[in-house]
């Protein structure tokens, strides 16, 4: 993910990050640490995780309003959620007309369509159909058409994404694949752009019901403000 910012122009930290609104879902002590400072404001995000600036459901974010962050990073999420096209909804909903959210998933290697599991799935049936005892499903090559479908423009990165001398001087090769069902050596990142529609007005950061006393970067808005 670092060296797709690093090395490619239109996805560089510059244009993603350099004075937006970013939201970071389950953030990595590493990426946080590359973004954050570069974010006019920059705030976390998890369902379970108390250190994180707001306690949000992925499905269900009513506490921010629509356009309210122009980048959206989420690695390994959506997996996890009950409803990952509703997810999907909700995340073009809180992205500003042109942001992007930054999307990574387990795809496995030798399967054509994504799996899902019934909610009420054991940890058991989890762990041996999905590979992990708390994910709901695992995804297919079909994952963009999922995202294309709610209404992003997607772009997926893999390591034919580089030059040669980048791949050989990063040690990125392309991927060894496998016929277990739960294997995924294939990552991607994909990058799915809200498009930008005639009229499109930039939102502001979560209201301050959604708010916590670690919020990050950038001022606290107003109580009194109007988010319609």
């Amino acid at each position: 993910m670092v060296a797709c910012f690093q090395s490619l122009p239109e996805w560089s930290f510059q244009k993603l990050f350099v004075g937006k609104r970013v939201l970071h879902f389950a953030p990595e002590r590493a990426v946080r640490a590359l973004i954050q400072p570069l974010a006019g404001r920059y705030v976390t995000a998890d369902f379970l995780n108390p250190a994180c600036d707001l306690r949000l459901n992925m499905c269900q974010m009513d506490c921010l309003p629509h356009g309210a962050v122009d980048a959206i990073i989420a690695c390994d999420v959506l997996e996890h959620v009950p409803d990952d096209l509703q997810a999907m909804r909700e995340l073009r909903r809180v992205l500003s007309a042109g942001g992007t959210a930054i999307l990574t998933v387990p795809q496995g290697d030798d399967l054509r369509v994504k799996v899902e599991l019934p909610l009420d799935a054991s940890p058991a049936d989890r762990l041996r159909l999905a590979g992990q005892e708390d994910h709901q499903r695992i995804y297919g090559p079909d994952f963009v058409g999922y995202l294309t479908g709610e209404g992003f423009d997607v772009t997926a990165l893999d390591e034919s994404s580089f030059d040669e001398g980048f791949i050989r001087r990063h040690c990125l090769r392309p991927p060894i694949y496998s016929s277990h069902p739960l294997a995924t050596n294939h990552r991607k990142i994909y990058l799915a752009r809200k498009p930008v529609a005639r009229g499109a007005q930039p939102g502001t950061i979560a209201p301050v019901e959604c708010s916590t006393s670690r919020m990050g970067k950038g001022p606290r808005q107003n109580p009194e403000t109007d988010h319609d």
